[in-house]
């Protein structure tokens, strides 16, 4: 952990709030990169996240080096696998399904990435993911074979993520899932980070300002949004610096 991770803390430090737009790479194509790219640049945003449940092995890495050409932001994984592991990115968030109990995706798909690591110059930054439920099966439910927490089992949400403190964690990341019908509440958000002591990362289901606004002053120090510009760039307009 060096220049990103810091980088966070100091922000939050300074009450700084922070933004990460999530890209897909099975939904974005290469060649709509600069464009989108640029309505990123003239957003708040102040991070970019690559990644996705399914993705075809070198599609990350492709469309990380095209990104990169339009936008000094950091570009941090977002790895739904191993095989979207690239040294084109800055960073990587080391992601452990907390919230489930499938040995692969709490350690077993961390070791094999071991070694593709050891090999490469990339942040690695140990993130606590926890699925919290929504009204439909998400990727992340598919592909990982787990069942998200439910959203009204507030005190196992807040156990959960502080264990992940405990053992270690440096961020801890709230997930509605991708394409979620709506966003997870406000009282959780707050609940959680009253526990915390390191940075939290909301994501799924925001898709207004308002939305990002309540999520904020419930206690997120950066909010992911992902699916809300895959359905409409305009939202770009309603986040301009």
């Amino acid at each position: 952990m060096t220049k990103i991770y810091q980088n966070i803390i100091t922000a939050i430090t300074n009450a700084e709030k922070l933004l990460a737009v999530l890209i897909d790479p099975d939904k974005m194509k290469v060649e709509l990169v600069s464009n989108f790219i640029s309505k990123v640049n003239q957003s708040i945003a102040t991070h970019i996240f690559v990644g996705g449940s399914e993705v075809n092995e070198g599609m990350t890495e492709t469309l990380v080096v095209e990104i990169k050409k339009f936008t000094d932001l950091p570009v941090v994984l977002f790895p739904g696998d191993i095989i979207q592991i690239t040294d084109k990115a800055d960073g990587l968030l080391f992601l452990s399904l907390i919230s489930g109990r499938n040995p692969d995706y709490l350690i077993g798909k961390h070791v094999e990435a071991v070694s593709r690591l050891r090999a490469i110059d990339l942040e690695v930054m140990p993130t606590g993911y926890l699925l919290i439920e929504n009204e439909k099966v998400t990727a992340v439910q598919r592909v990982s074979e787990t069942l998200p927490i439910k959203r009204n089992n507030i005190q196992t949400i807040i156990d959960t993520a502080k264990a992940g403190e405990l053992l270690g964690m440096k961020l801890m990341y709230l997930e509605a899932g991708s394409g979620a019908t709506h966003a997870i509440e406000t009282e959780i958000i707050s609940k959680v980070k009253k526990e915390l002591s390191i940075p939290l990362i909301v994501g799924g289901g925001i898709k207004s300002k308002h939305q990002i606004e309540n999520a904020y002053k419930a206690g997120a120090d950066l909010i992911v949004i992902g699916t809300a510009f895959e359905q409409d760039e305009s939202f770009f307009e309603h986040l301009k610096k």
